[in-house]
């Protein structure tokens, strides 16, 4: 049904007749002009009888009666259907004249299923942070929903239903579907976002209701895995210019290895593929590192997840994101870099041959396509299976190798294959004499031992080495070097497979040992050369050899400066000169407890030290369980204690106040050393005292031990650092009717008193801690006692371990006698600090603060107290 025009009669229902005639007055004077017809929408002011117009908004839609049911809002104070609104009317009608309006013109009803649009959008601003006292850069990031139906969106606070008006004779009524958009919206509450309280600049206020992510991390996945899914469902997404995750996307990853002709080093030169263009990570990492200096803390790294990713700006100002999982060993290895160098300036990072091994970080990463010297990829692969890369046994090897030695062996020969060396740290007892001629014999069955291996030893050891290698190895010819008449043998050595030194002979045979090239050169006890500054370790820095290993189940005895004198010696040049090795690790490590350079120091050292302890590779040893016995002081001891003490005390207060702390440690270790001889016999101290055994309570309680162990039928070994000591403990056991043996630095034929304890003809061995800590097999005794504690655990176990060790058939009880409340108490808790420094760096874990300080020397010298009561300990 058509209707014609806006004529009143179709209109003027919805008026009085007053209010008709009034506006029909003013329509004849021209007073109403129109603004906007649209449809059946009406806007038109009029001229009142205030300065200023009043404005008129009229809707009209069509009843049931086909007449029009107006609704029409003014300003003027009648506000609503007044006779501005008719005068309005008369001048549409007048203007449009015969306009043709049909029924579904006028009003069309739209409804359905909703689309949902999102907006993303970020902003930046600058905030102060009160912590660092500078300014820096904060972002925000919005997202924001709204909802539209067949290309129309839905205002802003709209309700249910809404209408629309195009061109001007069309009203569209909207019907919402709200069930349908809430499901929109939950599932956007389901990737994890929460509707935003605060207001941002990063999206408008008409974009839509406003959400945001709690971390760059949700953003990231959002952006990376979700956005394309619901693009996929018919989600219109619109990111804004300036939306921080706009990124670009990475084509390919590759690294380039060039090796030095050297084959000391390689530069390694990692990049990306963005838009068919190669772009190097490296002067972008740096950039960013500058920026935040927490990528190069292992917490940071490791916190991140392989998927989580650092936004990088790139030169033509776009961003993209580098996965944590590709570039956690890049940063790892700047980070190396900053610790030795403090600083890394290249496109390529020039690294040590040995630090091929960070190349298997990087393959575990699939898509990298390499470049360059691929044979390095094959280097990382046996640095990392070194114990694993089998080598045939040497068919006249007389012994069975255990699994852990074979394991010893291989990782011997492949370091060597390699061109390395390295440290065999395994426990005492566990071999490493057998494993190492396993090695030597392996190289003459393969033709390459041309030249002869050089081992230096302790002098205690010359004959253990002698009858070892009978044992083991009879086919390799033996030199031992030693004695007056060596310099006979000066011109034997190159026809040998083996010559045997001891370190007090390397410096006076310096020139004839450096003339001499070696295949290998394997240092017994290295500990021994845990002074860098020592003749003998400054003799071995010019002798020439394919490969240099260290033998110690001590690797660490009191601090890192002796882990970097051996490396200085196994791998020159690893751990960087002493000043640096210091500054970047020690000291932060061993006064800080720094876990981000222990970390960094346990990882640079795992492929050159192998170490296994007897509880992981010898379950059948039997356990040991130490005593800690705490004797009383006799009257008389208490008192020369006290008397010394304080005398001590004063000449130590001096001397630090006079030198400083640093150059006071002699006298330090003086006092300390007469505090430690006055707990065990005043006659260590004053030999022309009267005092007698009755006056030691070390004496008297030690004579009470090994009469009750004796009872038990159980063999003894004595150890006291102090020769004194032993020597009145001889007194003791003769006068009790005890037979014993003893070894001290004096002994001159270690041999026999090793054999009379081992074959049981002497129940008690009494031996200096110096002259018999090392390279004794004493399985015959199943009780230890030390009568003095020392400085470094790592000796006292080395002495404990001539009984516990491979062989041994029986549980040992470990005997240590502490005078209670004493200097000798404060010394086990240093013992304690230094064996987790030990731990720490060889099998990793927190790292404990290890020298002496002001509070140390407070504490040891402090008064005689009442300490805990005795325990005993199970190792």
């Amino acid at each position: 049904m058509s209707i014609t025009s806006l004529r009143p009669a179709l209109w003027r229902h919805a008026f009085s007749t007053a209010t008709f005639i009034r506006g029909k007055k003013y329509a004849e004077q021209n007073k109403s002009r129109l603004l906007q017809v649209n449809g059946c929408k009406i806007q038109a002011c009029c001229d009142g009888s205030q300065e200023i117009p009043y404005q008129q908004t009229i809707q009209l839609e069509l009843n049931d009666q086909q007449q029009f049911d107006v609704d029409g809002r003014c300003t003027c104070p009648v506000s609503y259907n007044c006779k501005h609104i008719v005068s309005a009317l008369l001048a549409a009608h007048k203007a449009y004249g015969e306009i043709k309006l049909t029924e579904a013109s006028l009003t069309q009803k739209v409804s359905g299923r909703p689309t949902a649009v999102l907006h993303l959008g970020s902003a930046q601003r600058l905030v102060f942070d009160n912590r660092s006292n500078k300014v820096r850069e904060q972002w925000q990031h919005r997202a924001a929903l709204r909802f539209s139906y067949e290309g129309h969106l839905v205002p802003l606070r709209a309700q249910q239903n809404w209408q629309e008006y195009h061109n001007q004779t069309q009203a569209i009524n909207f019907q919402r579907d709200t069930a349908a958009e809430q499901h929109l919206r939950q599932q956007l509450l389901n990737l994890g976002f929460k509707v935003a309280l605060r207001r941002s600049e990063a999206l408008p206020e008409e974009a839509g209701e406003p959400f945001e992510l709690a971390s760059e991390r949700l953003w990231l996945q959002f952006t990376h895995q979700h956005l394309n899914e619901l693009r996929a469902q018919g989600w219109q997404i619109h990111q804004q210019e300036n939306f921080y995750f706009n990124l670009r996307q990475i084509q390919q990853w590759h690294i380039r290895l060039n090796e030095d002709p050297s084959h000391q080093w390689f530069d390694l030169e990692m990049g990306i593929e963005v838009d068919g263009q190669n772009i190097s990570l490296l002067p972008i990492l740096l950039q960013c590192i500058k920026q935040t200096p927490a990528l190069l803390k292992t917490d940071f790294l490791f916190q991140k997840q392989d998927n989580d990713a650092l936004i990088v700006n790139l030169p033509n100002q776009q961003r993209l994101a580098l996965p944590y999982g590709r570039i956690r060993p890049l940063l790892q290895t700047l980070a190396n870099l900053y610790a030795e160098h403090g600083s890394a300036d290249n496109d390529k990072l020039r690294l040590s041959h040995a630090d091929a091994i960070k190349l298997n970080e990087f393959d575990q990463r699939s898509g990298i396509i390499w470049h360059g010297d691929l044979h390095l990829r094959q280097l990382a692969q046996d640095l990392q299976n070194l114990t694993q890369h089998e080598v045939q046994v040497p068919d006249d090897l007389q012994a069975d190798l255990r699994p852990y030695q074979l394991q010893g062996f291989y990782w011997l020969q492949n370091l060597m294959r390699l061109g390395m060396g390295g440290v065999l740290a395994d426990d005492m007892g566990l071999g490493k004499t057998l494993q190492l001629l396993t090695h030597i014999l392996s190289e003459k069955q393969q033709g390459k031992l041309r030249l002869p291996a050089l081992i230096v030893v302790p002098t205690s050891l010359l004959s253990n080495w002698r009858k070892e290698t009978a044992r083991f190895t009879p086919s390799l010819r033996l030199l031992i070097l030693h004695g007056q008449e060596r310099a006979q043998a000066y011109n034997q050595l190159a026809e040998q497979d083996i010559v045997v030194t001891t370190y007090s002979l390397l410096s006076r045979d310096q020139a004839i040992l450096e003339a001499q090239a070696w295949h290998l050169i394997v240092l017994d006890e290295a500990q021994n050369i845990k002074n860098p500054r020592s003749k003998g370790a400054l003799a071995l820095r010019d002798f020439t050899a394919k490969q240099r290993i260290a033998l110690t189940g001590t690797p660490i005895e009191n601090n890192l400066g002796e882990l970097w004198s051996l490396f200085n010696f196994v791998q020159p040049h690893w751990l960087g000169d002493q000043k640096t090795f210091n500054q970047q690790y020690r000291f932060p490590i061993e006064n800080n407890a720094d876990e981000e350079r222990l970390q960094h120091l346990t990882g640079r050292l795992k492929p050159f030290i192998l170490r296994r302890t007897k509880e992981q590779v010898a379950p059948e040893l039997l356990g040991k369980t130490e005593h800690i016995i705490r004797v009383e002081l006799t009257d008389l001891q208490r008192d020369r204690y006290e008397t010394l003490r304080l005398a001590m005390d004063k000449k130590v207060r001096a001397e630090i106040q006079n030198m400083g702390l640093a150059r006071s440690h002699i006298t330090i270790l003086e006092a300390l050393l007469r505090l430690r001889q006055v707990c065990c016999d005043l006659r260590l101290v004053d030999p022309e005292t009267t005092a007698s055994f009755a006056d030691s309570a070390k004496l008297q309680a030690l004579l009470k031990l090994v009469v009750r162990l004796r009872k038990e039928r159980r063999q003894i070994l004595i150890f006291s650092q102090f020769t004194q000591m032993l020597s009145l403990i001889e007194q003791v056991l003769a006068a009790q009717g005890i037979n014993y043996t003893q070894l001290t630095g004096s002994t001159v034929d270690r041999t026999t008193p090793v054999e009379l304890f081992q074959s049981g003809q002497v129940p008690v061995f009494l031996i200096s801690l110096k002259a018999g800590g090392v390279g004794l097999n004493l399985t015959a005794a199943d009780a230890v006692i030390h009568i003095d504690p020392w400085w470094n655990p790592a000796a006292e176990n080395q002495a404990s371990d001539r009984a516990y060790r491979i062989g041994q058939d029986k549980a040992v009880d470990i005997y240590k006698l502490i005078a209670r409340g004493s200097v000798e108490e404060k010394i086990q808790q240093l013992q304690q600090r230094k064996a987790a420094l030990s731990q720490s760096v060889l099998v990793q874990g927190a790292s404990n603060k290890a020298t002496l300080d002001a509070q140390d020397i407070e504490n040891l010298l402090a008064p005689l107290h009442e300490p805990n009561q005795p325990t005993t300990k199970a190792i």
